[in-house]
Protein backbone atom coordinates (compact mmCIF):
# COMPACT_ATOMS: atom_id res chain seq x y z
CA UNK A 1 0.00 0.00 0.00
CA UNK A 2 1.09 3.51 -0.23
CA UNK A 3 -0.17 7.33 -0.60
CA UNK A 4 -0.51 8.64 -4.35
CA UNK A 5 -1.08 12.73 -5.00
CA UNK A 6 -3.43 12.38 -8.35
CA UNK A 7 -3.60 15.99 -10.31
CA UNK A 8 -7.37 17.31 -10.35
CA UNK A 9 -6.93 19.90 -13.58
CA UNK A 10 -7.27 23.34 -11.47
CA UNK A 11 -9.40 21.32 -8.69
CA UNK A 12 -6.86 20.29 -5.51
CA UNK A 13 -5.40 17.12 -6.30
CA UNK A 14 -7.15 13.76 -4.50
CA UNK A 15 -4.52 11.97 -1.88
CA UNK A 16 -5.57 8.63 -2.55
CA UNK A 17 -4.30 5.39 -0.80
CA UNK A 18 -3.78 2.51 -3.18
CA UNK A 19 -2.76 -0.86 -3.18
CA UNK A 20 -0.75 -2.90 -5.88
CA UNK A 21 -1.25 -6.78 -6.82
CA UNK A 22 -0.45 -9.15 -9.93
CA UNK A 23 -3.54 -10.28 -12.35
CA UNK A 24 -2.43 -12.24 -15.34
CA UNK A 25 1.15 -11.39 -15.14
CA UNK A 26 0.45 -7.59 -15.11
CA UNK A 27 0.09 -5.35 -12.22
CA UNK A 28 -2.56 -3.59 -11.61
CA UNK A 29 -3.32 -1.03 -8.66
CA UNK A 30 -7.23 -0.15 -6.64
CA UNK A 31 -7.83 2.65 -4.43
CA UNK A 32 -8.94 1.86 -0.68
CA UNK A 33 -9.36 5.05 0.35
CA UNK A 34 -9.94 8.57 -0.71
CA UNK A 35 -7.81 10.57 1.70
CA UNK A 36 -8.17 14.16 0.18
CA UNK A 37 -9.34 15.32 3.66
CA UNK A 38 -6.35 14.45 5.53
CA UNK A 39 -4.10 17.07 6.87
CA UNK A 40 -0.46 17.03 6.03
CA UNK A 41 0.91 16.02 9.31
CA UNK A 42 -1.69 12.72 9.25
CA UNK A 43 -0.51 11.99 5.94
CA UNK A 44 3.20 12.13 6.74
CA UNK A 45 2.90 9.64 10.15
CA UNK A 46 0.40 7.42 7.48
CA UNK A 47 3.65 7.37 5.07
CA UNK A 48 6.05 6.95 8.06
CA UNK A 49 3.80 3.71 8.79
CA UNK A 50 3.80 2.47 5.59
CA UNK A 51 7.52 2.20 5.21
CA UNK A 52 7.85 0.37 8.20
CA UNK A 53 8.43 2.54 10.98
CA UNK A 54 7.49 1.43 14.35
CA UNK A 55 3.71 2.76 15.41
CA UNK A 56 5.71 5.20 17.92
CA UNK A 57 7.75 6.64 15.41
CA UNK A 58 4.51 7.29 13.40
CA UNK A 59 2.90 8.41 15.90
CA UNK A 60 5.86 11.44 17.22
CA UNK A 61 7.72 12.09 13.98
CA UNK A 62 10.43 14.39 15.23
CA UNK A 63 10.80 17.96 15.71
CA UNK A 64 12.99 20.85 16.39
CA UNK A 65 13.30 22.86 19.48
CA UNK A 66 12.93 26.39 18.17
CA UNK A 67 12.82 28.08 21.62
CA UNK A 68 13.78 27.51 25.00
CA UNK A 69 12.05 29.67 27.87
CA UNK A 70 12.87 29.60 31.83
CA UNK A 71 10.09 28.86 33.26
CA UNK A 72 10.15 26.65 36.65
CA UNK A 73 10.43 29.64 38.75
CA UNK A 74 7.68 31.46 36.98
CA UNK A 75 5.36 28.74 37.81
CA UNK A 76 6.82 28.60 41.38
CA UNK A 77 6.02 32.32 41.88
CA UNK A 78 3.21 33.29 39.72
CA UNK A 79 1.50 29.49 40.72
CA UNK A 80 2.32 30.96 44.65
CA UNK A 81 0.33 34.56 43.89
CA UNK A 82 -2.31 32.94 42.55
CA UNK A 83 -2.67 30.41 45.59
CA UNK A 84 -2.84 33.13 47.82
CA UNK A 85 -5.78 35.16 45.86
CA UNK A 86 -3.67 38.10 45.45
CA UNK A 87 -5.14 38.27 42.14
CA UNK A 88 -8.66 39.06 43.34
CA UNK A 89 -7.70 41.16 46.09
CA UNK A 90 -5.95 43.09 43.72
CA UNK A 91 -9.40 43.47 41.60
CA UNK A 92 -12.34 41.53 41.85
CA UNK A 93 -12.97 41.62 37.92
CA UNK A 94 -9.67 40.21 35.35
CA UNK A 95 -8.60 43.36 33.64
CA UNK A 96 -5.22 44.17 31.83
CA UNK A 97 -4.31 46.70 35.11
CA UNK A 98 -4.56 43.39 37.45
CA UNK A 99 -2.29 41.02 34.95
CA UNK A 100 0.19 43.73 35.04
CA UNK A 101 0.53 44.59 38.20
CA UNK A 102 0.66 41.01 38.49
CA UNK A 103 3.68 40.27 36.45
CA UNK A 104 5.58 43.22 37.61
CA UNK A 105 5.35 41.84 41.43
CA UNK A 106 6.57 38.35 40.29
CA UNK A 107 8.96 40.51 38.07
CA UNK A 108 10.31 41.69 41.27
CA UNK A 109 10.80 38.77 43.33
CA UNK A 110 12.24 36.76 40.23
CA UNK A 111 14.73 39.29 38.43
CA UNK A 112 14.29 42.79 40.34
CA UNK A 113 14.81 45.74 37.89
CA UNK A 114 13.96 48.98 36.56
CA UNK A 115 10.44 49.21 35.12
CA UNK A 116 12.14 49.93 31.87
CA UNK A 117 13.72 46.45 31.76
CA UNK A 118 11.02 44.76 33.32
CA UNK A 119 8.75 45.71 30.12
CA UNK A 120 11.75 44.19 27.94
CA UNK A 121 11.89 41.32 29.67
CA UNK A 122 8.58 40.66 29.75
CA UNK A 123 8.64 41.73 25.92
CA UNK A 124 11.22 39.48 24.50
CA UNK A 125 12.60 36.58 24.60
CA UNK A 126 14.83 37.31 28.45
CA UNK A 127 14.78 35.64 31.66
CA UNK A 128 10.73 36.83 32.61
CA UNK A 129 9.00 36.27 28.69
CA UNK A 130 7.80 32.76 30.29
CA UNK A 131 6.01 35.67 32.38
CA UNK A 132 4.79 37.54 29.81
CA UNK A 133 3.34 34.09 28.34
CA UNK A 134 1.38 33.12 31.09
CA UNK A 135 0.05 36.72 32.05
CA UNK A 136 -0.48 37.52 28.41
CA UNK A 137 1.26 40.86 29.01
CA UNK A 138 4.46 40.34 26.58
CA UNK A 139 2.98 43.23 24.35
CA UNK A 140 3.17 45.63 26.92
CA UNK A 141 5.32 48.88 26.77
CA UNK A 142 6.66 52.00 29.43
CA UNK A 143 3.49 53.60 29.26
CA UNK A 144 0.94 50.44 29.99
CA UNK A 145 3.02 49.87 33.25
CA UNK A 146 2.74 53.24 34.44
CA UNK A 147 -0.58 53.26 33.54
CA UNK A 148 -1.00 49.94 35.38
CA UNK A 149 1.06 52.17 38.25
CA UNK A 150 -1.21 54.64 38.27
CA UNK A 151 -4.46 52.50 38.44
CA UNK A 152 -2.85 50.20 41.51
CA UNK A 153 -2.26 53.47 44.02
CA UNK A 154 -6.01 54.07 44.61
CA UNK A 155 -7.01 50.37 45.46
CA UNK A 156 -4.10 50.48 47.80
CA UNK A 157 -6.29 51.11 51.13
CA UNK A 158 -8.65 48.28 50.28
CA UNK A 159 -6.16 45.88 49.73
CA UNK A 160 -4.49 46.45 52.74
CA UNK A 161 -7.88 46.18 54.80
CA UNK A 162 -8.55 42.78 52.98
CA UNK A 163 -4.91 42.23 54.09
CA UNK A 164 -5.95 43.30 57.53
CA UNK A 165 -9.43 41.14 57.62
CA UNK A 166 -7.18 37.87 56.75
CA UNK A 167 -4.40 38.36 59.77
CA UNK A 168 -5.41 40.65 62.11
CA UNK A 169 -7.96 40.17 65.05
CA UNK A 170 -9.19 41.89 68.39
CA UNK A 171 -6.02 42.16 70.63
CA UNK A 172 -3.82 41.56 68.10
CA UNK A 173 -0.08 42.82 68.16
CA UNK A 174 0.88 45.09 65.13
CA UNK A 175 4.90 45.64 64.60
CA UNK A 176 5.45 48.71 63.05
CA UNK A 177 9.24 50.15 62.09
CA UNK A 178 10.64 52.48 59.88
CA UNK A 179 13.15 52.45 57.41
CA UNK A 180 14.96 55.25 54.65
CA UNK A 181 16.11 54.36 51.28
CA UNK A 182 18.14 57.03 49.15
CA UNK A 183 16.80 59.11 45.75
CA UNK A 184 18.01 58.94 42.45
CA UNK A 185 17.07 62.75 41.08
CA UNK A 186 15.91 65.64 43.03
CA UNK A 187 12.39 66.07 41.05
CA UNK A 188 10.23 63.98 43.29
CA UNK A 189 8.43 66.22 46.53
CA UNK A 190 8.59 63.33 48.56
CA UNK A 191 12.58 63.14 48.36
CA UNK A 192 14.31 65.08 51.14
CA UNK A 193 17.20 64.85 53.14
CA UNK A 194 17.11 63.50 56.44
CA UNK A 195 19.32 60.93 58.18
CA UNK A 196 19.77 58.06 56.23
CA UNK A 197 20.40 54.55 57.73
CA UNK A 198 21.82 53.68 54.13
CA UNK A 199 24.77 55.69 55.05
CA UNK A 200 24.45 57.91 51.59
CA UNK A 201 25.16 60.99 52.09
CA UNK A 202 24.42 63.77 50.07
CA UNK A 203 21.43 62.08 48.29
CA UNK A 204 18.15 62.87 49.08
CA UNK A 205 15.80 60.01 50.57
CA UNK A 206 12.20 59.00 51.59
CA UNK A 207 11.34 57.09 54.66
CA UNK A 208 8.56 53.60 54.28
CA UNK A 209 6.93 52.59 57.63
CA UNK A 210 5.77 49.08 57.22
CA UNK A 211 2.72 47.45 59.66
CA UNK A 212 3.34 43.51 59.98
CA UNK A 213 1.21 40.73 62.23
CA UNK A 214 3.58 39.08 64.55
CA UNK A 215 4.83 36.21 62.85
CA UNK A 216 5.80 38.83 59.44
CA UNK A 217 2.99 39.01 57.36
CA UNK A 218 3.53 42.69 55.74
CA UNK A 219 -0.44 44.26 56.04
CA UNK A 220 0.44 47.60 55.50
CA UNK A 221 2.91 50.08 53.90
CA UNK A 222 3.07 53.94 53.82
CA UNK A 223 5.81 56.66 52.36
CA UNK A 224 6.72 59.84 53.93
CA UNK A 225 8.75 62.79 53.01
CA UNK A 226 12.39 61.84 53.58
CA UNK A 227 13.22 64.55 56.51
CA UNK A 228 9.90 63.08 58.33
CA UNK A 229 11.09 62.37 62.09
CA UNK A 230 9.95 58.89 63.26
CA UNK A 231 7.87 59.55 66.12
CA UNK A 232 5.66 61.58 63.70
CA UNK A 233 4.55 58.80 61.48
CA UNK A 234 3.08 57.04 64.58
CA UNK A 235 -0.47 59.00 64.19
CA UNK A 236 -1.22 57.74 61.00
CA UNK A 237 -0.34 54.15 62.06
CA UNK A 238 -2.62 54.52 64.87
CA UNK A 239 -5.66 55.65 62.71
CA UNK A 240 -5.12 53.05 60.47
CA UNK A 241 -5.33 50.25 62.45
CA UNK A 242 -8.26 51.95 64.63
CA UNK A 243 -10.36 53.73 61.89
CA UNK A 244 -9.79 51.36 58.11
CA UNK A 245 -8.68 48.56 59.90
CA UNK A 246 -11.98 48.31 62.68
CA UNK A 247 -9.61 46.31 65.04
CA UNK A 248 -10.70 47.69 68.27
CA UNK A 249 -7.97 46.72 70.59
CA UNK A 250 -4.55 46.24 70.00
CA UNK A 251 -1.18 46.54 70.94
CA UNK A 252 1.06 48.20 69.03
CA UNK A 253 5.11 46.70 69.28
CA UNK A 254 7.67 49.68 68.19
CA UNK A 255 11.01 51.00 68.78
CA UNK A 256 12.24 53.05 71.30
CA UNK A 257 13.16 55.77 68.37
CA UNK A 258 8.86 55.49 67.23
CA UNK A 259 7.07 55.32 70.63
CA UNK A 260 8.65 58.08 72.92
CA UNK A 261 7.57 59.00 75.99
CA UNK A 262 6.02 62.30 74.11
CA UNK A 263 3.83 60.19 71.92
CA UNK A 264 2.57 57.78 74.74
CA UNK A 265 1.36 60.88 76.47
CA UNK A 266 0.24 62.87 73.44
CA UNK A 267 -1.28 60.19 71.27
CA UNK A 268 -2.02 56.53 72.76
CA UNK A 269 -3.20 57.30 76.27
CA UNK A 270 -5.71 58.68 75.25
CA UNK A 271 -6.98 56.40 73.36
CA UNK A 272 -8.97 53.67 75.37
CA UNK A 273 -8.34 50.46 74.03
CA UNK A 274 -4.97 50.56 72.57
CA UNK A 275 -1.79 49.44 74.20
CA UNK A 276 1.57 49.76 73.31
CA UNK A 277 5.33 47.89 74.27
CA UNK A 278 8.28 49.66 73.27
CA UNK A 279 11.85 49.98 75.44
CA UNK A 280 13.41 52.59 77.49
CA UNK A 281 16.11 54.90 76.25
CA UNK A 282 19.81 54.61 77.93
CA UNK A 283 19.09 58.27 79.98
CA UNK A 284 16.21 56.75 80.89
CA UNK A 285 17.40 53.38 81.97
CA UNK A 286 20.20 55.47 83.91
CA UNK A 287 17.51 57.31 85.74
CA UNK A 288 16.11 54.05 87.11
CA UNK A 289 19.47 53.48 88.60
CA UNK A 290 19.83 56.37 89.99
CA UNK A 291 16.47 56.45 91.74
CA UNK A 292 17.25 53.06 92.89
CA UNK A 293 14.23 51.24 90.92
CA UNK A 294 16.80 49.16 89.12
CA UNK A 295 19.28 47.64 91.13
CA UNK A 296 21.93 45.77 88.91
CA UNK A 297 21.97 42.95 91.52
CA UNK A 298 18.83 41.77 90.26
CA UNK A 299 21.16 40.01 87.44
CA UNK A 300 23.10 38.12 89.77
CA UNK A 301 20.69 34.89 89.69
CA UNK A 302 18.27 35.54 87.04
CA UNK A 303 18.28 37.44 83.70
CA UNK A 304 14.71 38.90 83.43
CA UNK A 305 13.03 41.34 86.42
CA UNK A 306 9.47 43.50 86.41
CA UNK A 307 10.19 46.22 88.83
CA UNK A 308 8.32 49.66 88.97
CA UNK A 309 8.98 53.39 89.33
CA UNK A 310 6.83 56.74 90.14
CA UNK A 311 7.66 58.30 87.02
CA UNK A 312 6.01 55.65 85.04
CA UNK A 313 2.40 55.01 86.62
CA UNK A 314 0.17 52.57 85.69
CA UNK A 315 3.01 50.76 83.37
CA UNK A 316 4.93 47.48 83.52
CA UNK A 317 8.94 48.04 83.23
CA UNK A 318 10.28 44.69 82.59
CA UNK A 319 14.08 44.91 83.10
CA UNK A 320 16.77 42.38 80.85
CA UNK A 321 20.10 41.10 81.50
CA UNK A 322 21.72 39.43 77.79
CA UNK A 323 25.38 38.11 78.92
CA UNK A 324 26.42 38.11 75.44
CA UNK A 325 25.12 41.51 74.22
CA UNK A 326 26.85 42.71 77.67
CA UNK A 327 30.40 41.20 76.52
CA UNK A 328 29.91 42.54 72.59
CA UNK A 329 29.13 46.16 73.87
CA UNK A 330 32.32 45.88 75.77
CA UNK A 331 34.22 44.46 72.98
CA UNK A 332 32.52 47.32 70.94
CA UNK A 333 33.49 49.87 72.87
CA UNK A 334 36.78 49.08 73.88
CA UNK A 335 37.74 48.76 70.02
CA UNK A 336 36.40 52.28 68.97
CA UNK A 337 38.27 54.02 72.06
CA UNK A 338 41.27 52.09 71.26
CA UNK A 339 40.63 53.56 67.00
CA UNK A 340 40.00 56.96 68.29
CA UNK A 341 43.21 57.22 70.95
CA UNK A 342 45.18 55.90 67.24
CA UNK A 343 44.13 58.89 65.68
CA UNK A 344 44.36 61.16 67.94
CA UNK A 345 47.75 60.19 68.72
CA UNK A 346 48.80 61.53 65.12
CA UNK A 347 47.43 64.93 65.99
CA UNK A 348 49.71 64.64 69.19
CA UNK A 349 52.34 63.67 67.34
CA UNK A 350 51.45 66.51 64.45
CA UNK A 351 51.47 68.92 67.27
CA UNK A 352 55.09 67.94 68.72
CA UNK A 353 56.94 67.41 65.22
CA UNK A 354 59.60 69.59 64.12
CA UNK A 355 58.98 70.56 61.10
CA UNK A 356 55.74 72.51 60.68
CA UNK A 357 54.21 71.28 63.48
CA UNK A 358 50.78 71.93 63.65
CA UNK A 359 49.44 74.77 65.55
CA UNK A 360 45.98 77.20 66.20
CA UNK A 361 43.68 76.45 68.23
CA UNK A 362 41.10 76.30 65.50
CA UNK A 363 43.02 74.19 63.36
CA UNK A 364 43.79 71.42 65.99
CA UNK A 365 40.07 71.62 67.08
CA UNK A 366 38.74 70.87 63.45
CA UNK A 367 40.92 67.90 63.10
CA UNK A 368 39.87 66.85 66.57
CA UNK A 369 35.98 67.31 65.73
CA UNK A 370 36.62 65.01 62.90
CA UNK A 371 38.42 62.01 64.48
CA UNK A 372 35.56 62.40 67.48
CA UNK A 373 32.68 62.73 65.48
CA UNK A 374 33.92 59.53 63.26
CA UNK A 375 33.41 57.00 66.15
CA UNK A 376 30.78 58.36 68.22
CA UNK A 377 32.67 57.80 71.33
CA UNK A 378 34.09 61.63 71.91
CA UNK A 379 32.30 61.98 75.12
CA UNK A 380 34.73 59.41 76.68
CA UNK A 381 37.28 61.74 76.34
CA UNK A 382 38.53 64.90 77.89
CA UNK A 383 40.55 67.13 75.40
CA UNK A 384 42.86 69.93 75.98
CA UNK A 385 43.70 72.39 73.14
CA UNK A 386 46.09 75.45 73.19
CA UNK A 387 47.96 77.42 70.72
CA UNK A 388 50.18 75.12 71.20
CA UNK A 389 49.30 72.09 72.16
CA UNK A 390 47.00 69.06 72.55
CA UNK A 391 46.70 66.36 75.17
CA UNK A 392 43.54 63.41 75.73
CA UNK A 393 42.38 61.53 78.28
CA UNK A 394 39.94 59.20 78.49
CA UNK A 395 36.69 59.92 80.88
CA UNK A 396 36.91 56.87 83.56
CA UNK A 397 33.80 57.84 85.31
CA UNK A 398 31.49 57.67 82.28
CA UNK A 399 32.36 54.65 80.88
CA UNK A 400 32.37 52.93 83.97
CA UNK A 401 29.02 54.33 84.27
CA UNK A 402 27.93 53.15 80.55
CA UNK A 403 29.83 49.56 80.76
CA UNK A 404 27.69 48.77 84.05
CA UNK A 405 24.58 49.08 81.87
CA UNK A 406 25.70 46.77 79.13
CA UNK A 407 23.08 44.29 77.92
CA UNK A 408 20.41 45.77 80.00
CA UNK A 409 17.55 46.92 78.56
CA UNK A 410 14.36 47.65 79.30
CA UNK A 411 11.12 47.05 78.33
CA UNK A 412 8.09 49.64 78.78
CA UNK A 413 4.23 48.61 77.83
CA UNK A 414 0.81 49.01 78.97
CA UNK A 415 -0.63 45.52 78.88
CA UNK A 416 -1.54 44.40 82.20
CA UNK A 417 0.14 41.08 83.57
CA UNK A 418 -2.81 38.82 83.06
CA UNK A 419 -3.02 39.45 79.03
CA UNK A 420 1.02 39.40 78.82
CA UNK A 421 3.26 37.53 80.93
CA UNK A 422 6.88 39.30 81.16
CA UNK A 423 8.77 36.71 79.10
CA UNK A 424 5.78 37.11 76.72
CA UNK A 425 5.85 40.96 76.61
CA UNK A 426 9.97 40.85 75.84
CA UNK A 427 9.63 38.51 73.07
CA UNK A 428 6.56 40.30 71.59
CA UNK A 429 9.00 43.64 71.59
CA UNK A 430 11.91 41.05 70.03
CA UNK A 431 9.46 40.38 67.01
CA UNK A 432 10.41 43.70 65.75
CA UNK A 433 13.12 41.70 64.24
CA UNK A 434 10.84 40.01 61.46
CA UNK A 435 10.15 43.68 60.27
CA UNK A 436 13.95 44.51 60.47
CA UNK A 437 14.13 40.84 58.12
CA UNK A 438 11.71 42.29 55.92
CA UNK A 439 13.30 45.82 55.31
CA UNK A 440 16.76 44.02 54.78
CA UNK A 441 14.43 41.72 52.25
CA UNK A 442 13.19 44.13 50.47
CA UNK A 443 16.03 46.93 49.90
CA UNK A 444 18.92 44.50 49.54
CA UNK A 445 18.38 40.68 49.30
CA UNK A 446 15.99 40.22 47.17
CA UNK A 447 13.84 42.86 45.67
CA UNK A 448 15.68 46.01 45.82
CA UNK A 449 13.42 48.71 46.16
CA UNK A 450 16.36 51.17 45.80
CA UNK A 451 17.56 53.22 44.25
CA UNK A 452 14.39 54.90 43.15
CA UNK A 453 14.33 56.54 39.97
CA UNK A 454 10.58 57.39 39.68
CA UNK A 455 9.82 61.58 39.71
CA UNK A 456 5.95 61.07 40.74
CA UNK A 457 5.67 61.39 44.18
CA UNK A 458 2.57 58.97 43.70
CA UNK A 459 4.33 56.79 41.27
CA UNK A 460 7.10 56.15 44.20
CA UNK A 461 4.05 55.22 46.72
CA UNK A 462 3.08 52.62 43.75
CA UNK A 463 6.56 51.30 43.49
CA UNK A 464 6.87 50.49 47.26
CA UNK A 465 3.28 49.42 47.35
CA UNK A 466 4.03 46.60 44.47
CA UNK A 467 7.47 45.52 46.52
CA UNK A 468 5.35 45.02 49.89
CA UNK A 469 3.01 42.94 47.71
CA UNK A 470 6.03 40.93 46.42
CA UNK A 471 7.03 40.68 49.99
CA UNK A 472 4.00 39.70 50.73
CA UNK A 473 4.30 36.82 48.13
CA UNK A 474 7.99 35.61 49.23
CA UNK A 475 7.50 35.65 52.84
CA UNK A 476 4.62 33.08 52.16
CA UNK A 477 7.06 30.88 49.48
CA UNK A 478 9.80 31.05 51.99
CA UNK A 479 7.68 29.45 54.84
CA UNK A 480 6.71 26.78 52.40
CA UNK A 481 9.99 26.29 51.05
CA UNK A 482 11.37 26.30 54.52
CA UNK A 483 12.27 22.59 54.62
CA UNK A 484 14.71 23.09 51.48
CA UNK A 485 15.96 26.14 52.75
CA UNK A 486 18.78 26.54 55.24
CA UNK A 487 15.96 28.62 56.81
CA UNK A 488 14.93 27.22 60.53
CA UNK A 489 11.96 25.19 59.70
CA UNK A 490 11.33 23.77 63.08
CA UNK A 491 11.95 26.85 65.46
CA UNK A 492 9.82 25.44 68.31
CA UNK A 493 12.65 22.99 68.96
CA UNK A 494 14.96 25.82 68.82
CA UNK A 495 12.84 27.88 71.35
CA UNK A 496 12.99 25.31 73.87
CA UNK A 497 16.42 24.84 73.48
CA UNK A 498 17.12 28.60 74.44
CA UNK A 499 15.76 28.46 77.90
CA UNK A 500 15.16 32.13 78.71
CA UNK A 501 13.67 34.39 76.04
CA UNK A 502 16.36 37.03 76.72
CA UNK A 503 19.10 35.05 75.24
CA UNK A 504 19.52 35.44 71.83
CA UNK A 505 17.46 32.73 69.35
CA UNK A 506 18.58 29.23 69.08
CA UNK A 507 18.52 27.10 65.82
CA UNK A 508 16.42 23.89 66.54
CA UNK A 509 19.21 20.35 66.14
CA UNK A 510 17.24 19.96 62.79
CA UNK A 511 18.42 23.26 61.25
CA UNK A 512 21.53 22.72 62.59
CA UNK A 513 22.06 19.32 60.87
CA UNK A 514 21.27 20.81 57.68
CA UNK A 515 23.71 23.57 57.82
CA UNK A 516 26.24 21.19 58.84
CA UNK A 517 25.42 18.75 56.26
CA UNK A 518 24.05 20.55 53.17
CA UNK A 519 21.45 18.06 52.89
CA UNK A 520 18.07 17.73 53.91
CA UNK A 521 16.70 14.86 56.04
CA UNK A 522 15.14 13.80 52.60
CA UNK A 523 18.52 14.06 50.91
CA UNK A 524 17.90 17.03 48.60
CA UNK A 525 20.60 19.46 48.61
CA UNK A 526 20.08 22.37 50.73
CA UNK A 527 19.21 26.02 49.17
CA UNK A 528 19.16 29.57 49.75
CA UNK A 529 15.58 30.96 48.22
CA UNK A 530 17.75 32.55 44.93
CA UNK A 531 19.55 29.17 44.30
CA UNK A 532 16.32 27.60 44.87
CA UNK A 533 14.37 29.62 42.38
CA UNK A 534 17.71 29.35 39.67
CA UNK A 535 17.30 25.76 40.21
CA UNK A 536 13.86 26.33 39.16
CA UNK A 537 14.28 28.29 36.19
CA UNK A 538 15.83 25.01 34.54
CA UNK A 539 12.46 23.96 33.99
CA UNK A 540 12.02 25.11 31.06
CA UNK A 541 9.14 25.73 28.97
CA UNK A 542 9.76 24.31 24.91
CA UNK A 543 8.73 25.59 21.33
CA UNK A 544 8.61 22.21 19.29
CA UNK A 545 8.30 22.89 15.55
CA UNK A 546 7.60 19.27 14.12
CA UNK A 547 9.91 18.13 10.69
CA UNK A 548 6.59 17.89 8.97
CA UNK A 549 5.32 20.34 5.83
CA UNK A 550 2.63 22.89 7.77
CA UNK A 551 2.69 21.18 10.86
CA UNK A 552 1.74 23.35 13.94
CA UNK A 553 4.03 24.15 16.76
CA UNK A 554 3.63 23.06 20.18
CA UNK A 555 4.74 23.18 23.63
CA UNK A 556 6.55 20.66 25.90
CA UNK A 557 7.34 21.83 29.45
CA UNK A 558 10.71 19.19 30.87
CA UNK A 559 10.17 17.34 33.56
CA UNK A 560 11.45 18.44 36.89
CA UNK A 561 14.27 16.83 39.03
CA UNK A 562 12.90 15.07 41.85
CA UNK A 563 14.07 18.48 44.31
CA UNK A 564 12.15 20.61 41.82
CA UNK A 565 9.20 18.00 42.30
CA UNK A 566 9.33 18.62 46.10
CA UNK A 567 9.91 22.65 46.05
CA UNK A 568 6.35 22.48 43.53
CA UNK A 569 4.95 20.09 45.89
CA UNK A 570 5.76 22.16 49.31
CA UNK A 571 4.45 25.57 47.42
CA UNK A 572 1.21 23.62 46.30
CA UNK A 573 1.56 24.71 42.84
CA UNK A 574 2.02 23.10 39.01
CA UNK A 575 4.65 23.49 36.77
CA UNK A 576 1.88 24.42 34.32
CA UNK A 577 0.89 28.10 34.61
Amino acid sequence: MYVERVPNRTSPPAILLRESYRDAGKIKKRTLANLSDWSAARLEALRLALRGATPRAAAVPEFDIVRSRPHGHVAATLGSLRRLGLPSLISRRPCRERDIVCALIVARILDPRSKLATVRGLRDDTLTSSLGSALHVTTIDEEAVYAAMDWLLPQQSRIENQLARRHLRDGTLVLYDLTSTWFEGRRCPLAKFGHSRDGKKGKLQIVIGLLCERQGRPIAVEVFNGNMADPNTLAAQVAKVRQRFKVAHVVLVGDRGVITAARIRAELRPIDGLAWITALRAPQIQSLVHAGSLQLSLFDQRDLAEISDPAYPGERLIACCNPLLQQERARKREALLAATERELEQIVAATTRARRPLRGKEAIGLRVGRVLNHYKVGKHFMVEITAQSFAYRRAHPGIADEAALDGVYVIRTSVPATALQSAETVRAYKDLAVVERAFRTTKTVDLKVRPIYHWLADRVRSHVFVCMLAYYVEWHMRQALAPLLFDDDDPAAGEALRGSVVRPAHRSPKAQRKAATKTTDDGFPVHSFRTLLADLATITRNTCQPRLPDAPTFGKITTPTPVQQRALQLLNVSERV
